[in-house]
């Protein structure tokens, strides 16, 4: 059974606005050329976030992720979930800063980056099924599975 999702809010250094039409088309010319099957995928994202657009607000995960958790409904349990962004946050003190951050907030913490993120998680994860590029995906700060960029594929190895 999938969860109920009650409240969701992102954060991002530049959110863009699914309404304008110039963002939209920056973001197609992000896709790589000659996957049009992806680019297919963001069009339909792309409208279907419109029906709904969601909450982003501008910030960064190193300094604003604490106020952003903090408008969560008190009632509803707090998720955390990064995908890809940690890579790019240069300075191992800043990633650890950050997963300090979100255990502070009481939160599920699921994060799905490069091994290289977090290098404690990935000695405790078994080798990844293959010579491919692979993220790796753990809960709470225990590695459980490893995937395929762009959710190409998921092989558990947790139970």
């Amino acid at each position: 059974m999938l969860p109920k999702v009650g409240w969701s809010c992102g954060l991002d250094l530049n959110p863009l606005d699914v309404d304008a039409p110039a963002e939209m088309a920056w973001l197609e010319t992000l896709v790589w050329p000659g996957q049009e099957h992806r680019a297919q995928g963001l069009r339909a994202a792309i409208e279907i976030a419109r029906g709904d657009p969601p909450k982003v607000r501008r910030g960064d995960l190193r300094a604003d992720l604490a106020a952003i958790a903090a408008l969560a409904p008190k009632d509803m349990q707090l998720v955390v979930y990064h995908t890809a962004v940690l890579g790019y946050v240069g300075s191992q003190a800043d990633r650890d800063a950050f997963a300090e951050t979100v255990r502070q907030t009481g939160a599920v913490w699921i994060s799905n980056e490069a091994p290289s993120v977090f290098p404690d998680l990935a000695r405790a994860a078994p080798p990844p099924p293959g010579p491919e590029r692979h993220f790796l995906l753990a809960v709470d700060g225990k590695p459980v599975a490893w995937t395929r960029p762009h959710g190409q594929s998921i092989d558990w190895f947790a139970s």
